[in-house]
């Protein structure tokens, strides 16, 4: 098992894959950080690309934790 901070404060979540430690990341990111999630404006491609980057971002952090 991997305990990741999240990538905007030092919450961390816990999990044994990538996606097993973004789904324990959603409801504190849903919450402390809506406004995130709230400023994503424009079409779904461009949010569809700014999802993928983060998630690629996110994913090298996971993978490169110990």
């Amino acid at each position: 098992m991997k305990t990741v901070k999240c990538d905007r404060c030092n919450f961390e979540a816990s999990g044994e894959t990538f996606e097993e430690w973004m789904n324990a990341l959603k409801p504190h990111y849903g919450q402390a950080h809506a406004d995130v999630m709230q400023s994503h404006k424009g079409s779904p491609e461009e949010m569809k690309a700014a999802m993928g980057k983060w998630m690629e971002k996110n994913k090298a952090r996971f993978e490169a934790a110990e």
